[in-house]
Parts: structure tokens; sequence; C-alpha cells
């Protein structure tokens, strides 16, 4: 996906997971990131040379503080940002602990049922993720 507008940006990140301490249901992580006032997904560019899936929980830990165990491949996302191709290669993965910290990039995180979560999210790209998060967890 190459053309005059120079080479792919190339990005990974993850559909962030937990079960809620206090119910035990389903929960996803999504990050709010002042510049764009969007909330997304955790994700991320990738660093020269480095590994889709490494550059994904990489990522996750920054923008979230969590670390997380990956899972299912989902679909990767093609759009384009400032008129330049942006490629987005995303994982499910569990959170298996950390601690959020506000950042300039991320403020805020949320905890979100995946039906609160669809709906918060800022991309139609991103809360069809949800949706591939869900049907991947289903078919786990």
């Amino acid at each position: 996906m190459t053309g005059n507008t120079g080479t792919v940006v190339r990005a990974a990140g993850c559909v962030l997971w937990r079960r809620s301490p206090t119910t035990g249901d389903l929960e996803i992580c999504l990050v709010h990131r002042p510049k764009y006032d969007d909330w997304s997904h955790p994700k991320g560019k990738l660093k020269r040379g480095e590994d889709p899936l490494d550059g994904a929980l990489r990522e996750v830990e920054e923008e979230t503080g969590h670390r997380c165990t990956p899972g299912p491949r989902l679909p990767t996302t093609h759009y384009f940002v400032n008129g330049r191709a942006k490629q987005v290669s995303y994982w499910a993965a569990e959170a298996t602990g950390g601690h959020f910290t506000p950042s300039r990039e991320v403020d805020r995180i949320g905890w979100l049922d995946p039906a609160t979560a669809r709906a918060r999210l800022t991309q139609p790209r991103d809360r069809e993720l949800v949706d591939e998060f869900l049907a991947a967890l289903r078919h786990a």
C-alpha cells in the first residue's frame, strides 16, 4: 500500500482485556489521547526493525502501564493519516498486571464492558475490532 504518499507507517496494538476484579465480567481497556481528544485501543508506531507483536506489547505497556499476554491475531487496519498510509497490526491481549500512570500521550484509560467500549471508541475501524475480538474469544 504505497504510492505517491511515500512509505507506509507501520504500527501495532492490542485489544487489551481482563476479567473485572469485582464482577468477573469481560472488560476492554481504552486509552484517551488528549492530543486528539479521542478514545482508541492502545497502539503506536513500530521502531525500525521491530517485530509487530513485540511492538504491540511494548505500546500497551507504555500507554496503559499494564503487561499482557498476547492471544489471537486480529485484523490489520489500513487507513490514511495526513495523507500517509498507515497499517496497524492488532492482537487480543489479556492484561496480567500493572498500574496506569497518566502521561502527555495518554491522560486516561477506561476499563469498559464491550458494548460501552464499542460506543466510546472514536473511530469506526476500532469498533469493528471489538466485534472481531469478541468473535475470536467465542472461538478460542
